[in-house]
């Protein structure tokens, strides 16, 4: 049985290593990249069962970027996070087609249960 693929899109490298650490313990394979651009390109690459993606990335923002994604991979689960979230943010993330929205710091509870929602629901 071949693992599942999360792809991870934050500028903090101390994010992305933590959330490699995290989930590769939990048993999924994790990509990383440092912005909007080069998750797009993974993302077209690698076809990620999931992905997570930081609201606030260098030369982009993350709702387009999630919007990219969603017209790449409509049906793939993504996972906004954000230090710098608002009621506004959070609702414009959701329309777009968001699967939750977490804020930072984040807590490893959460978004594993996150990540575990979003890709039993994308099972169907």
């Amino acid at each position: 049985m071949s693992r599942e693929t999360i792809l991870v899109v934050d500028d903090e490298e101390s994010i992305r290593k933590s959330l490699v650490d995290i989930f590769t313990d939990e048993g999924y394979e994790v990509l990383t990249a440092g912005s909007g651009a080069e998750g797009v390109e993974m993302l077209r690459k690698y076809q990620p069962a999931l992905a997570i993606i930081d609201v606030v990335l260098p030369g982009s923002d993350g709702i387009e970027i999630l919007q990219q994604f969603k017209e790449i991979r409509p049906a793939m689960p993504v996972i906004m996070i954000s230090g710098h979230g608002t009621i506004d943010i959070t609702v414009k993330a959701m329309k777009a087609g968001a699967a939750d929205f977490i804020e930072k710091p984040l807590t490893l509870d959460r978004l594993s249960f996150a990540v575990q929602t979003a890709l039993r629901r994308a099972k169907g």
